[in-house]
């Protein structure tokens, strides 16, 4: 068990949930994380390279948006063992965000409850650092739609922020799954979803190509998922991400969570639907739209299940929060385990061939 895990974490968990996460931003930005953890990037990703809509990635195992909403931390991320890092969300204008209190623990379910609701600098502060920094990795912007534009406003307010964000965007992903934003969820379904997508397509088009992403909630229906896939594949997406935090609060041990209020759940209890909608996408698509996995991502276990039900690659965000610093390169030794048990390194090679899948 490392020195995080033994002391670090008790200590951080101490505090209050949102001045531990920016605590924990100043230590990775400033070396500190990387440094006292003993990591070797290049080592810990041998191996594990791969390939996916035109980029190349180190090793197939991401942090998910939602950690660096602003882009000031990207390659100090990396340099923790991350195969390829997403910012954002980030909207159009800045917004601050809901009320706080606005993100909980519950360690007994190993999970987080955030309400965070977009809480940005802006799409262009994002874009300015992302112009200054010499990447060491992939790096994806994850967009969303300000609280204060409705729906019928929302594909005009898409447009402006990707068109700022996609000169500096190694891709960008299309958020509109988060549970914290009222009424953003409607944009996955019907003409809704058909109308952003064209648009988005078009202006990707005009400005010159780059990968186009759309993440979709987890508790979509079974043909609401199937019927956002066949709209992703009509529009030439290049792949979705699945999932984000879900509403649910099934299964919890934390007590009174209800206490809590509004908000999405990630970590542990959100692992078993995403990979059922990992498995389902894969099946409903033949494999022929790739999968980001997110969700309930503690372990190399986890990850390499994920890539087993389809994901190409996978994100994880609140596992990285549990784990600490040597959460990705620790992951990823298991990782290597598992696809060598299987015969093959090759992380592509092991993408949706769970035996469960052809049963």
């Amino acid at each position: 068990m490392s020195i995080y895990n033994r002391v670090i974490r008790s200590l951080v968990f101490k505090l209050d949930p949102e001045t531990a996460h920016d605590l924990g931003i100043w230590a990775i930005r400033s070396g500190l994380a990387a440094r006292f953890s003993g990591i070797d990037v290049d080592e810990a990703s041998k191996g594990l390279g791969t390939e996916l809509f035109g980029l190349s990635f180190k090793n197939p195992l991401g942090l998910a948006a939602g950690f660096d909403k602003n882009a000031i931390a990207v390659d100090q991320l990396a340099a923790l063992g991350f195969g390829f890092i997403e910012t954002g969300t980030v909207t159009l204008r800045p917004q601050p965000g809901h009320d706080k209190p606005r993100l909980f623990r519950l360690p007994k379910d190993r999970a987080l409850i955030n309400r965070l609701g977009f809480n940005n600098e802006g799409a262009k502060a994002a874009a300015d650092r992302l112009s200054k920094i010499e990447r060491s990795c992939v790096v994806g912007v994850n967009i969303g739609k300000n609280k204060d534009v409705p729906n019928e406003e929302a594909v005009e307010n898409y447009l402006a922020t990707f068109e700022i964000v996609h000169p500096v965007a190694d891709y960008v992903a299309v958020n509109i799954s988060s549970p914290n934003t009222p009424d953003l969820r409607e944009l996955q379904k019907g003409e809704s979803l058909d109308r952003l997508l064209s648009a988005l397509q078009e202006k990707n088009q005009e400005l010159g190509s780059k990968p186009l992403l759309v993440k979709i909630a987890p508790d979509l229906t079974e043909p609401e998922i199937e019927a956002a896939v066949d709209k992703c594949i009509a529009h030439q997406i290049n792949a979705i991400i699945a999932t984000n935090t879900t509403v649910s609060r099934n299964g919890l041990k934390t007590p009174n969570v209800d206490a809590i209020g509004a908000g999405g759940l990630s970590g542990c209890p959100l692992r078993k639907r995403s990979d059922e909608v990992i498995s389902k996408i894969y099946r409903h698509s033949k494999g022929r739209l790739p999968i980001i996995g997110v969700g309930g991502v503690f372990n190399g276990n986890d990850l390499f299940r994920k890539i087993e039900l389809g994901a190409s690659l996978v994100q994880a965000y609140t596992g990285f929060i549990y784990g600490g610093p040597r959460f990705a390169v620790d992951a990823l030794a298991e990782l290597k385990n598992r696809l060598n048990e299987r015969g093959s390194g090759v992380v592509a090679d092991a993408v949706g061939t769970a035996s469960d899948l052809r049963a």
